[in-house]
């Protein structure tokens, strides 16, 4: 049984951990706010940028000089998988959550005899995926030191994937991320990027506007595809982002209210603990001196 000083420290550093993890939380819901504005602001611009694309595409849909950003390549061999999580851990299964989504579907194209390659962006879901598939990461990217998120970054990440598509190294890209939905609720989500998926308007639409382009349409999406390209990977950190915060919020919370309850178990102990040596101590001074 453990003396009472090692229960002492034992309960001392338990109120110590409780406090680092309470002020966790309290800091994560303050970036959180700014974070999740942040994310909620992108969604309308994004959502937007790609109906204007559907649009144009659906007029240059069968062009034989549409951009290989829409068109593809062809082939569906190689896929290059754009996975990413946050920078530090401490969020629950945030950056878990996204790793597995990708592991399953890397397995998935693997035993379809495709060829996987990986781009991480973030440290966390590199340091997970280098143990099963270091060889067939292509790049990593980190954002460690960048305190705000900003367009540049995200462009600066489509500028590597395009190049790469320009050079034959993949035929297909898909963006893996976690979209934020609320503090307790982050969803793993995966996103083609390359060739864009062009969803089919519902069946109750109604009749679409047709629209005259000038420019014709395969200019206009050379130059706008890349741009979206960033902008939907501008989405998913700012999405990421979010839900970082967001779940490293719940998992601060479950770990204070964790401590306070071995806090209290272990203060139970500790004082029964002293009253049994009391008892103890009381028996052994009434024996001896009733041996007197």
């Amino acid at each position: 049984m453990a003396s009472l000083k090692d229960m002492r420290v034992r309960i001392a550093s338990t109120k110590a951990t409780q406090k680092i993890t309470k002020a966790m939380q309290m800091v994560a819901a303050s970036k959180l706010r700014r974070a999740q504005t942040a994310a909620e602001a992108a969604r309308p611009y994004a959502e937007k940028m790609d109906a204007v694309i559907a649009n144009i595409a659906s007029a240059a849909a069968g062009s034989s000089t549409a951009p290989r950003l829409l068109s593809g390549t062809g082939q569906d061999r190689v896929h290059l998988l754009l996975v990413c999580t946050g920078e530090r851990g401490l969020s629950g299964a945030f950056n878990s959550s996204i790793v597995r989504l990708a592991r399953e579907r890397a397995l998935s194209l693997m035993s379809q005899g495709k060829e996987v390659k990986f781009f991480c962006v973030g440290r966390k879901g590199y340091e997970q995926l280098r143990r099963q598939f270091d060889k067939q990461i292509v790049e990593h990217v980190e954002l460690r030191s960048v305190r705000q998120l900003g367009f540049t970054n995200a462009n600066d990440i489509a500028k590597k994937v395009i190049a790469r598509f320009q050079a034959g190294e993949f035929d297909v890209c898909t963006l893996f991320y976690a979209q934020f939905k609320s503090v307790i609720a982050q969803i793993p989500t995966a996103q083609q990027i390359i060739p864009l998926v062009i969803e089919a308007p519902a069946a109750n639409a109604g009749p679409t506007a047709l629209y005259e382009y000038e420019p014709e349409e395969d200019e206009i999406l050379a130059g706008l595809l890349p741009r979206n390209l960033a902008m939907q990977i501008f989405r998913a950190l700012l999405e990421n982002n979010a839900s970082f915060y967001g779940a490293q919020m719940s998992a601060m919370d479950n770990a204070t209210r964790n401590a306070g309850d071995m806090i209290r178990k272990q203060t139970l102990i500790y004082n029964r603990t002293r009253q049994a040596m009391i008892t103890k101590e009381l028996i052994e001074i009434i024996s001896g001196a009733e041996a007197i």
